[in-house]
């Protein structure tokens, strides 16, 4: 199933973006671009995206037409089928942003889910990425292989894990990398999926799909599935189990 958008997180920080129409859609557009720094103008402005939040449908669509034609991107307020982007409803937990996305059909949903991860997501969780980030060149130095580190990360994060976003602090860091590498070996995980629904894999399928470097799998699984693992990880078709999976993490999937 095709995406109906590509989720883009874009830099605004001192760039013009065209922002019309009174009101409050309006103003809840303006605070939102104000937060990302953008440098709001009228329809003359020279910008790359425009939000268009005018009441009067005619004056709407007709100010629409006047910037399509001028090759700039658009968000029509409460009109998703005139729009080219739409924001989504935000997460902040900086320098950690969560956007939820409809596509324009519900805003209601997207609020929905941005108020139940509010509650999930704890507040020191951006204080746990400046960290990440901060250490960066640590981590480097003890995994020099991206494909160890990506592993090693993988594993501090996943629940339960050193890193656990949900549980662990700013500290965590330091620790976890001061406390060194583990032993790293190849691995093949095997999966009989008892179901072609995406939603029937476990924690730990997911988890693995998500980790794996390679994904051995058979020509009957369904590509929803295979959509669940990263989107570099390498996949083959094969009609058995590899004698040989590689270094690394590797899934072999089969339905059962």
């Amino acid at each position: 199933m095709n995406w109906h958008s590509l989720p883009l997180f874009v830099r605004l920080a001192g760039r013009p973006v065209i922002l019309l129409g009174e009101g409050e859609a309006a103003d809840a557009k303006r605070r939102v671009l104000e937060r990302a720094g953008a440098v709001i103008g009228g329809e003359e402005s020279e910008a790359a995206l425009a939000i268009v939040a005018i009441a009067n449908e005619g004056d709407a669509r007709a100010a629409v037409g006047r910037l399509r034609t001028r090759g700039i991107l658009i968000n029509a307020v409460d009109r998703p089928d005139w729009c080219d982007f739409t924001l989504p409803a935000i997460v902040d937990r900086d320098p950690v942003l969560v956007a939820i996305g409809t596509g324009g059909a519900s805003a209601g949903l997207a609020a929905a889910l941005r108020q139940r991860l509010e509650a999930l997501l704890p507040a020191n969780l951006g204080a746990v990425a400046t960290a990440l980030f901060a250490g960066r060149d640590a981590i480097r130095r003890r995994y020099p292989d991206q494909g160890d580190r990506r592993r090693a990360l993988g594993g501090a994060l996943a629940e339960g894990g050193a890193l656990d976003p949900l549980l662990a602090d700013q500290d965590a860091v330091a620790a976890w990398v001061a406390a060194g590498p583990g032993t790293s070996r190849p691995e093949l995980v095997e999966i009989v999926l008892t179901s072609t629904d995406v939603d029937d894999l476990t924690l730990r399928q997911a988890r693995a799909l998500a980790l794996a470097d390679r994904i051995f799998h058979r020509a009957d699984v369904p590509a929803a599935i295979l959509d669940r693992a990263r989107a570099d990880a390498v996949r083959v078709e094969c009609a058995a189990p590899p004698n040989d999976s590689g270094e690394g993490l590797s899934v072999d999937l089969t339905l059962g």
